[in-house]
């Protein structure tokens, strides 16, 4: 068999290449989705050099659609979007409204069809998840406010495109199909979509509600970790495909559902950790795929279509999400946050620009037109975002949240740095031995975790200073590095001896690669579990 094939040519140049320009982007303070469609770009068919197979390309990039709404449904959290319902849901169903209508102005301009507009202007209408999340995370304004009603207001968005991503396959076909025949001729098809959606969610909701959670508590029990793994992986893909197949619904949907109902379940954080590399995999190929159907020209041969796309990404969006927000009340700088945060456009676009031409709905223009408008609106979000929150440092509209820091803490305290399995063992500890200490955790769920009890808790990454020093570094005697990535906790050490060099660096490690990577970094002290069962062992049996 010969080496190079174009399945493997395929990922290898994929995966590379948006490796590279991911890294590139990174570097220049920009979403790595702009990298990855770049990407796909240089390896697609309209730049010269290696082009790689776009049929196998768009192969792997529906596994990589099937995991990405996998992850959606997976985070989909039901009491979030509840708290924020009065403004999120009529906020972005109008929203999507008046982008849709701009999207239908301009390709009414451009001579294109009715259904092509919708498609357009649908696309043009939701935000990116990745994009929305890294801006808020990077302002610390997650867990406040006016985060929360940008993160319902994101959930709400998905779900129209879920359903939208439902409905157009019966649309397309009655469009393609049509010869007369009235109103019939639409309802039917239509009817028949909604009740074949009807039947998978009672199947899923009546069995696999039982069926999903059951069998991953029996392999959970196995105590196989790699079955475990295999077992989530299983769920999606299955669900997805058994969707498909007996309900002829999209795996999108399918996909969805299954990551919801695995939500629900104990077990959905462990769920995330150990697909989430290969959903990150296959989500990088679905970008360099969206990319690679990207023909550049249209630069040229469209620049106002295209001037007037990023427009209403970045402004018309921007503009009806500012007045939605304003006229329910809320104080400008709520309304200008929620504003920054949705200009922009991601994943769901693209689904939606892949389907469409897919369908025969979409012209290419459209197509390329959405994401020259994406690699912009990507481009310039964090520029738009980071200039509102710098003018807007107080929060005079609304109360201090948790997300900010807590009070400066008392000299001479301790930094825990994660609240995981071990993290909640030293706490536990440090606090019966009332030692006081500052927990610094990037997981919103065990922040919260750790807040119900009663512990004083700083909301982010520890490699960002901003979050150290919200902790008190600088007056902090010890810190422990509790977290269970050895190089990561490596890292850490740096920022932190760099803030204070005369703290007291207390290390976790895996294996003899972290244990010697921490040393050499200057780490005074490093734990090893296996080391220290081991001798914990040899003790009680007498060996010393």
């Amino acid at each position: 068999m010969p080496h190079h094939t174009p399945l493997i040519g395929t990922i290898v140049a994929g995966l590379v290449v948006a490796f590279i320009m991911g890294a590139i982007a990174h570097r220049l303070k920009l979403s790595p989705l702009v990298g990855y469609l770049v990407a796909g770009i240089l390896v697609g068919p309209f730049t010269p050099g290696f082009v790689a197979d776009a049929g196998l390309a768009n192969e792997l990039a529906e596994i990589g659609v099937i995991l990405l709404m996998f992850g959606v449904g997976l985070h989909f959290s039901l009491k979030d979007l509840l708290s924020v319902k009065n403004i999120a849901v009529p906020g972005a169903l109008v929203q999507i409204a008046v982008a849709t209508l701009l999207g239908m102005g301009l390709s009414y301009y451009m001579g294109w069809g009715l259904m092509g507009g919708i498609v357009f202007g649908l696309a043009l209408s939701v935000a990116s998840t990745v994009v929305l999340l890294r801006a808020l995370q990077g302002a610390d304004l997650v867990e406040t406010r006016r985060g929360r009603i940008a993160i319902g207001w994101l959930i709400v968005e998905d779900l129209v495109m879920v359903l939208a991503l439902v409905l157009l396959p019966a649309l397309a076909g009655v469009l393609n199909n049509a010869d007369g025949g009235g109103a019939g001729a639409l309802i039917a098809p239509l009817l028949g979509t909604l009740l074949k959606v009807a039947g998978f969610v009672a199947v899923m909701l009546i069995v696999g509600r039982r069926v999903i959670p059951w069998a991953l508590h029996w392999v959970v029990h196995t105590g196989s970790r790699e079955l475990f793994r295999l077992a989530v992986l299983a769920i999606a893909l299955g669900v997805a495909f058994g969707a498909a197949l007996a309900f002829d619904v999209s795996f999108a949907l399918g996909a969805f559902f299954a990551g919801m109902i695995l939500g629900e379940t104990p077990l959905s954080r462990r769920a995330t950790e150990e697909t989430l590399p290969l959903r990150d995999a296959f989500a990088v190929l679905f970008f360099v795929s969206v990319g690679m159907l990207f023909n550049p020209s249209i630069v040229l041969e469209h620049p106002l279509p295209l001037l007037a796309t990023v427009l209403i990404i970045v402004i018309g969006k921007s503009i009806a999400a500012w007045g939605i927000v304003r006229a329910f009340g809320h104080a400008n700088v709520t309304a200008l946050t929620i504003a920054a945060s949705l200009a922009q456009i991601g994943e769901f676009s693209f689904i939606l620009a892949s389907l469409g031409t897919g369908l025969g709905v979409l012209p290419a223009d459209a197509r390329d037109l959405i994401l020259a408008g994406a690699l912009v609106s990507i481009f310039l979000n964090p520029i738009l975002f980071s200039l509102i929150v710098r003018d807007h440092k107080k929060d005079d509209d609304e109360e201090v949240e948790a997300a900010k820091a807590p009070a400066r803490p008392r000299i001479g305290h301790v930094i825990l740095i994660g609240y995981g399995r071990v993290g909640k063992l030293i706490a536990l500890r440090l606090h019966e031995h009332d030692v006081h200490f500052v927990v610094v955790e990037g997981d919103p769920e065990r922040a919260e975790e750790a807040e119900e009890n009663g512990l004083s808790v700083v909301k982010g990454n520890a490699l960002e200073d901003k979050h150290l020093l919200a902790a008190g570094i600088c007056e902090a005697r010890h810190l422990l590095i509790a977290v269970p990535e050895g190089y990561e906790g490596g890292a850490i050490h740096e920022h932190a001896r760099n803030l204070n060099d005369k703290v007291q660096v207390i290390a976790r490690a895996h294996s003899d690669a972290e244990v010697e990577h921490l040393e050499r970094l200057g780490v005074p002290h490093v734990v090893m579990g296996e080391r220290e069962l081991a001798g914990r062992m040899l003790t009680l049996c007498g060996v010393r």
